[in-house]
């Protein structure tokens, strides 16, 4: 039975979002407790899949029998098991946060939104588990479309960006399936695990080479790296609060993992002289990424385009450590994801929170309310000092390791380019803590509105999670270095 766990934890969703529909048909108020329920659940499952992978050993799953390659394969080893952790438990306090308000705002709305927000989650799940390049660009297409209908799921303004971000994703998507197509004609297979074993000795074909050129710009356009980013900052700003932080958590991480699985599973990063070219590219984009994304920061007005462009630059510091090519970069980079996860998923709560309470959405509207409660102070704080690279926050231990492998690999242009980012990050976040805290005149009072218990125990909790990967980061960065051991770094 322990063997079917991954399988569980993506229907879990999955079914919920089917039968979403049925749920609703009489009494749209029953959607939001069995979306909760669902994603509860695979929270759960997702944690017993982590346990049972700790003890015994990755998962691999053959559908329906079909041995792979021929058969389609799911594996599910820490790397994997770690993640739809975190995607689980952020969709759930993502969808927790908002109450009964976003019934109230979507109306008719209510079925369609819930329905769409698990089968995004489903898709990301997918995208987790999938053992070969042809899946995951069905589960890409699955979040992707999911994404697109939850941006315009508010209608006006909205619309016009999430068409945008249709334009740009079916132009990821289309330059991701050429590329494995590529693939395929030069190797006859899809599997990740069999394609590593065929890949190596195909490294200088034009096939391959342009495979994975067409691969890279298609995950690029899907985890918004510069300059391919195009279709986030108004995609993050006019969706719905109730959306936004989802997106940033999660979407774009997930298809930055994907990219990453693909690069060391199939590709074998650091073991050949070719593959170590490719990742030497990566971390300099991750590096131009990062700082350019952190200056773009300081010039935002908009709070939500504002850490838009910041989780951008955040990307680029993720690939500067997975582009060092040693065990080190890649496990405090991946860490580094996971934070960036939780960090974005508080950042946009809060920021929803102001826009929705007290009608600030831009750094001009900060100075102008009145002193917001504690809780928000202390959680934009916590983020804040997490994203700058503080202790005892997870972000400063992310940092800390990626700046640790590139010293490794004696790259000092990239620990600058981490150094540089670290100082703008502290700049746009001293901007927005100062007008917070220096307060206004007008504007409504904190203490006249009530404030709901869940909305409070969602950042509440996100904030101990970024202080908990912080305490516990060895830990965690072990589980890291162990799934990262066995890939020749």
């Amino acid at each position: 039975m322990s063997d079917h766990l991954p399988i569980f934890v993506f229907v879990s969703p999955f079914l919920a979002a089917i039968c979403m529909p049925l749920i609703g048909l009489n009494n749209p108020g029953r959607c939001r407790p069995v979306a909760l329920t669902a994603l509860g659940t695979m929270f759960l499952l997702s944690v017993a899949t982590l346990w049972r992978i700790l003890g015994h050993g990755e998962i691999r799953y053959a559908f329906s029998g079909w041995a792979p390659p021929a058969g389609i394969e799911w594996v599910a080893d820490e790397i994997a098991a770690i993640m739809v952790v975190v995607l689980s438990a952020l969709a759930f306090l993502c969808l927790l946060h908002t109450g009964r308000e976003t019934d109230t705002e979507l109306g008719s709305r209510t079925v369609p939104y819930h329905a769409i927000l698990l089968t995004l989650v489903s898709g990301l799940t997918g995208i987790v588990f999938a053992g070969d390049l042809f899946n995951i660009f069905v589960f890409l297409e699955i979040a992707a479309l999911s994404g697109y209908a939850l941006v315009g799921v508010s209608g006006g303004r909205a619309l016009v960006s999430a068409f945008r971000y249709l334009i740009m994703g079916s132009l990821g998507a289309s330059f991701y399936l050429l590329g494995v197509s590529y693939f395929y004609m030069a190797t006859g297979t899809l599997n990740m695990a069999d394609l590593a074993q065929r890949i190596p000795d195909l490294l200088h074909s034009k096939a391959v080479i342009g495979g994975l050129s067409f691969m890279f710009i298609g995950l690029g356009i899907k985890m918004a790296l510069m300059p391919l980013h195009g279709w986030l900052p108004d995609a993050y700003t006019e969706a719905p609060d109730s959306v936004s932080p989802l997106l940033a958590s999660l979407v774009t991480k997930i298809a930055t993992l994907a990219w990453i699985r693909i690069l060391y599973r199939v590709l074998a990063a650091g073991s050949s002289d070719t593959s170590l070219e490719i990742i030497g590219l990566l971390w300099v984009v991750g590096s131009l990424a990062a700082v350019a994304g952190s200056l773009l920061a300081l010039t935002q007005q908009d709070l939500k385009r504002r850490f838009a462009y910041g989780g951008l630059a955040h990307i680029g510091l993720v690939l500067v450590g997975v582009g060092q090519g040693n065990q080190t970069g890649l496990a405090g980079g991946l860490f580094y994801l996971i934070n960036d996860a939780v960090m974005q998923c508080l950042l946009f709560i809060l920021v929803g929170v102001i826009a929705r309470r007290y009608g600030a959405r831009t750094l001009d509207d900060l100075g102008r309310i009145q002193l917001p409660p504690p809780w928000i102070i202390t959680g934009f704080v916590v983020a804040a000092i997490s994203m700058i690279g503080l202790p005892p926050t997870g972000g400063f231990f992310g940092k800390w390791y990626i700046v640790l492998s590139a010293i490794e690999k004696e790259n000092y242009v990239a620990v600058a380019a981490v150094l540089v980012t670290t100082l703008l990050t502290m700049a746009y976040f001293m901007q927005v803590l100062e007008r917070m805290l220096r307060g206004g005149q007008t504007g409504p009072s904190a203490q006249k509105i009530e404030t709901p218990l869940q909305l409070r125990l969602s950042t509440g909790v996100l904030s101990a999670a970024i202080i908990g990967l912080g305490l516990w980061s060895d830990r965690v960065v072990q589980v890291l270095l162990q799934a990262t051991s066995q890939l020749g770094l």
